[in-house]
């Protein structure tokens, strides 16, 4: 599902909600869980799932066309673990 689609979904699903309202809802929603994962924070949605972040070493890596060997530096990546009722709704 596109963002989008969300948008047009919460809109048509409550009719109190004018589209504009509920772009902005999405928008506040994904802009404040951005912002917990730059401040190093978790989400944790019930029901849902949670979202952290992992840390990935430096590491040596290697150029696939040139085959020239390349320092990766250290990140921090964005990970999702679905929870207890999402993965029963998804395995029905």
């Amino acid at each position: 599902m596109t963002k989008s689609k969300l948008i047009n979904s919460l809109a048509s699903r409550f009719a109190q909600l004018v589209h504009k309202d509920a772009e902005l809802s999405v928008k506040v929603i994904l802009d404040a869980m951005s912002d917990a994962l730059v401040n190093k924070q978790r989400i944790e949605i019930r029901g849902f799932g949670s979202f952290s972040l992992n840390y990935r070493p430096p590491r040596v890596g290697r150029n696939p066309k040139s085959g020239d060997s390349v320092n990766v530096p250290e990140k921090y990546v964005p990970h999702f673990k679905a929870g207890k009722e999402l993965k029963q709704r998804v395995d029905k």
